[in-house]
């Protein structure tokens, strides 16, 4: 365990003028807070916090980041406050060790959503000071390495949790080292099997090559200063298991068919140096074609500059070389921690300014702050998992702007990365001057130039094709407005006519006081949800009339003994067996029935009267079907499914039509149409429903052969008249091989 002034001795080696006594009473404070708590592994917790900071030390970051991880888990775990922090260390601290506190009583559905409000919490916290993100690192890297000491279900979860999030945001922010380390241990723990091989097979390949990479070394080195780059270093390593486990799951690859296992890391005094030194390799060795990449020029958004080639050097061997100089390296190596060493806009070797602030975490608040316009925690997930965590391809404006996206981006995603509203209307692209589909992958180096149109409305589909979190974002969102606009015209229809009936006026005015009984934010959110069928358009006429009074049912004496007639608000009249209650005379709604009577759709009762899932329409032979507890069910008499029935006469009840000329009522009926496979089927289909004022309720398309193609219709029908007359109509297109209608 590492000791306090072990800590100490490590800050004042790179920083000797530190504030000794800020860390030991960070120490203090933490020690006493933490008490008797033990870690899993049996050790007091004092010892992760100071092993936090032993690995923010390896960094060489300031003391005030130093005492933030000894304090970190201190609001979450103990009774410190902040208030208390803040007194006794300062607001500028207290600060980051509440942005280090988890969100620990949350009341979430899920713990997708949970994790997702716990990484929207911390990367807010890291839009205020990137120390936030360098702590929470340093902290997850150090539970990774004691991980051991957990149950099988949490290792996997934190490492598979790691493997997402963490590791991905250490690679975005340039840590490569940190990277590399959670990648292993999180592979160690989530695929044992996998990371056992992969490492045994590189400790064999190892053994046979042993002394190569020392050689491949020395003979780099040698050609290196013998051309006259005399402070050149060069540093050799085998790749690490999971980079190799990646590798050939990516690529499909056996252990054997692996070329570049080693990877070798050459720097130089500065970038004229880094150029002149790839001319001599590549003059010395043969290059392997397409493996050059040159991050120098155009660096990556973390930072990261570099060149990149894979040549087949000494002993035949292919080999990766990265060549850089020492600033590069560091930045290789810390990322975003190599920035915070500077304060001042000094410049630097490579001629560069160096703010506090670099590309990276200038980048990681940009896309924090799109990120934000998520509309549910499992959104700003899986945004974050998309925007953070891909390779870039580099592409450029017609005016020269160069824009990052994740790899595999299209089109779509550059036009919604320059701005929403460019991407809302893209109708097409030109990539490098040739108009090219819109599903086309962008490659490093693609001048796109976005077509446009003022009454683009951007397609559902296109959520499928495009991979970046705000083009996703920004689609679902136009999606659903569209949608809402869609269903809001159909709510206003329905609400027109309920409220006609009723003898009331329909205005949205009227509405809105009504809001909150109806449990809506808007007018508009409550006419769409109507449209859905979320909401009843009854229930709206209740809200905006609470004195309005429904239609009931009335049941009067049928004529025949023991008989009644129930009259729905439909108009329609159905016989049901019963008796009046004593005192009763004529049976009004007061009546004593052999089964209950309720309410057809929302009216009240105590039968629930239905149809059979296949419809029946006014002209239909109807017969009702008695079922015990689940009221009546009312089917066509030409319907397969009363066979069911046949033995259970009692259960019969014969009901029939009563309709007047007013009725306002459409009913539901089912055909199954088989039609050609052929552009302009459904088109016909549709505009012969259309011309009949025929509703489709639901359309379900089959491809049931190469030529034909099976269609389900439920439509809505005034009556069996209008039905036949769709029959006969739909029959005589050309495009339809045979139409008939379903019963169950």
């Amino acid at each position: 365990m590492m000791r306090q002034y072990e800590l100490v001795e490590r800050v004042q080696q790179y920083k000797p003028d530190a504030n000794e006594a800020l860390l030991n009473k960070a120490y203090v404070y933490a020690m006493q807070k933490h008490g008797q708590q033990k870690r899993a592994s049996g050790d007091p917790y004092i010892s992760h916090p100071l092993e936090v900071a032993a690995i923010l030390t390896d960094m060489h970051l300031d003391e005030s980041t130093i005492a933030v991880a000894l304090l970190h888990d201190t609001i979450e775990d103990t009774t410190a406050t902040r208030a208390e922090i803040d007194e006794l260390f300062g607001e500028d601290i207290g600060r980051l060790v509440e942005g280090l506190t988890k969100i620990k009583k949350l009341d979430l559905v899920t713990k997708k959503a949970k994790q997702a409000e716990n990484l929207r919490k911390l990367l807010l916290a890291i839009s205020d000071d990137v120390r936030v993100l360098l702590v929470k690192l340093a902290d997850r890297l150090h539970n990774m390495r004691t991980l051991d000491h957990m149950s099988a279900d949490k290792r996997a979860r934190i490492s598979e949790e790691t493997m997402e999030i963490y590791a991905p945001l250490a690679g975005r922010m340039g840590m490569q080292d940190m990277r590399e380390e959670l990648e292993e241990l999180s592979f160690r723990h989530m695929n044992p099997e996998a990371y056992e091989t992969v490492t045994k097979r590189l400790e064999e390949l190892s053994k046979r090559n042993e002394g190569i990479v020392k050689k491949i070394e020395a003979e780099l080195r040698d050609l290196l200063v013998a051309s006259g780059l005399t402070s050149a270093y060069v540093k050799g390593r085998q790749k690490k298991p999971y980079s190799v486990f990646r590798k050939m799951q990516s690529k499909s690859l056996s252990f054997e068919q692996l070329s570049d296992v080693y990877g070798f890391r050459l720097i130089v005094e500065d970038i004229p140096s880094c150029y002149r030194a790839l001319g001599i390799v590549h003059t010395r060795w043969r290059v392997v074609p397409g493996r050059f990449k040159d991050y120098i020029s155009t660096p990556k958004q973390n930072d990261y500059r570099s060149l990149h080639t894979t040549i087949v050097g000494p002993s035949s061997q292919r080999i990766e070389l990265q060549i850089r100089t020492k600033r590069m390296h560091e930045i290789a190596e810390f990322g975003i921690a190599a920035h915070t060493l500077y304060k001042d806009g000094a410049t630097n070797a490579d001629g560069d300014i160096l703010s506090r602030e670099s590309n990276a975490y200038s980048w990681l608040r940009h896309t924090i702050e799109a990120l934000a316009e998520g509309d549910s925690p499992e959104e700003f997930l899986e945004h974050t998992k998309l925007e953070l965590f891909q390779d870039q391809v580099f592409c450029f404006t017609p005016k020269g702007k160069l824009i990052a996206l994740p790899r595999g981006a299209t089109p779509i995603d550059f036009a919604y990365a320059v701005h929403t509203n460019i991407g809302d209307t893209t109708v097409g692209a030109k990539i490098n001057g040739r108009i090219m589909p819109l599903v086309t992958r962008l490659a490093n180096g693609d001048e796109v130039e976005i077509i446009r149109s003022g009454v683009q409305v951007p397609p559902a589909a296109w959520e499928e094709i495009v991979v970046t979190g705000k083009a996703r974002a920004a689609i679902r969102r136009a999606t659903r407005m569209a949608i809402r606009k869609q269903y809001a015209g159909l709510g206003h229809r329905i609400l027109e006519r309920t409220f006609n009936r009723a003898g009331k006026i329909f205005s949205r005015e009227a509405m809105k006081p009504a809001l909150h009984r109806l449990g809506q934010k808007d007018v508009e959110d409550a006419i769409a949800a109507v449209g859905r069928g979320e909401m009843s358009s009854l229930d709206v006429l209740r809200a905006v009339y609470p004195d309005h009074q429904d239609e009931r049912v009335t049941v009067k004496p049928s004529g025949d003994d023991g008989w009644f007639n129930v009259r729905s608000a439909a108009g329609m009249i159905f016989k049901i067996p019963g008796k009046t209650k004593a005192g009763h005379e004529g049976g009004h709604s007061e009546i004593d029935t052999e089964a209950d009577i309720g309410p057809i759709r929302g009216l009240s009762g105590n039968v629930d009267v239905k149809f059979a899932p296949t419809g029946a329409v006014p002209g239909d032979r109807i017969v009702g079907i008695m079922d015990q507890g689940n009221g009546i069910t009312i089917y066509p008499i030409q319907s397969p499914s009363l066979q069911r029935f046949d033995d259970q006469p009692d259960r019969w009840i014969d009901v029939r039509w009563d309709l007047d000329e007013a009725n306002k009522s459409r009913f539901m009926a089912r055909i199954m149409v088989n039609g050609l496979n052929e552009p302009g089927t459904l088109a016909k289909v549709a505009q012969t429903v259309a011309g009949l004022d025929v509703n489709i309720r639901l359309l379900n398309t089959v491809r049931v052969a190469a030529d034909f193609t099976e269609m389900m219709l439920e439509v809505e029908v005034w009556d069996l008249r209008q039905l036949n007359q769709l029959l006969a109509q739909m029959k005589e297109l050309d495009c339809i091989a045979t139409i008939r209608r379903l019963y169950e």
